[in-house]
């Protein structure tokens, strides 16, 4: 194809290590990779930018991140959210009633102002949960609002319904949302270090990571796009682009269902082959 390639990385179990930052090489090749080479590199992740620009703060970055799995962009210069895609109320009540009749609760992610994300929870706590929050808790970009009775009410926008459980139960709930409350999507997969523990994410109607891949390919004038990624949840936007890419630890069916499978996450190895291809090219 003619004209210019957008690359997209996954970051947990992709771009990122096994210590779940980013190693010195990737940072170095990634700033060649935007600065020397002209590259369009850009990430797509379930994260929040509460984690992702920290994580991203070395880097060089241009391009919006595409993040919580596509319902919204952050700009890395503006320090900004954009093209965000929130769940209506009416929505954010039938979810939460669903998993009140399984007697689970969910975290409701809602963007406050420009730059804010409030994550707000009602009832008890797991330990996973706990330990969750308290990896976070003093993160600028985010803040927690626990046994907020309220939870399911405020002015701000929700964009992410957001639970992390035993898969099985995390499985019985999407299987309850899927039937009864067809304005939201669902996206459930396994954690990548326990498969018995899950992760269930809820947009509204229509978002995904592939989606806001498209919408971005389309502002920056790419005409192709490249993307990486290991686990379930990568799936679609691998479907979606011109060229997919699985790293070595990825999942069996991510590896099925892309164009080629390179080396591990722990090899530096998605900065390595786009840095390569740009020099090909």
């Amino acid at each position: 194809m003619n004209g210019p390639t957008l690359y997209v990385s996954d970051l947990d179990g992709t771009l990122l290590g096994e210590d779940s930052q980013l190693s010195a090489v990737t940072v170095a090749t990634l700033n060649r990779i935007i600065g020397e080479l002209g590259g369009l590199f850009t990430v797509a992740t379930a994260r929040t930018p509460a984690t992702v620009v920290p994580l991203m703060q070395e880097v060089h970055a241009r391009l919006p991140f595409i993040v919580i799995g596509g319902s919204a962009m952050w700009n890395p210069v503006t320090g900004c959210y954009e093209h965000t895609r929130g769940i209506d109320d009416m929505t954010v009540n039938a979810v939460a009633d669903v998993f009140d009749r399984r007697g689970a609760h969910p975290f409701i992610y809602r963007r406050h102002g420009s730059s804010l994300l409030h994550t707000h929870h009602y009832g008890p706590l797991s330990p996973q949960e706990e330990r969750f929050i308290a990896a976070r808790q003093q993160l600028p970009l985010k803040k927690f609002f626990l046994d907020d009775r309220e939870y399911r009410h405020s002015d701000d926008e929700a964009l992410l319904i957001f639970s992390m459980n035993k898969y099985a139960v995390l499985k019985a709930i999407a299987g309850d949302l899927k039937a009864s409350v067809p304005t939201c999507s669902v996206m459930l997969y396994h954690d990548i270090f326990d498969e018995s523990e899950g992760y269930l994410e809820i947009f509204t109607a229509g978002t995904s990571k592939a989606g806001a891949i498209a919408e971005l390919a389309r502002e920056v004038g790419a005409r192709r796009v490249v993307v990486f990624g290991d686990n379930r949840n990568d799936i679609a936007m691998m479907q979606a682009a011109d060229h997919s890419v699985a790293v070595g630890n990825a999942f069996p069916e991510v590896k099925a269902a892309a164009s080629e499978v390179i080396g591990p996450n722990t090899a530096d190895s998605v900065p390595r082959w786009i840095e390569a291809e740009l020099i090909q090219s």
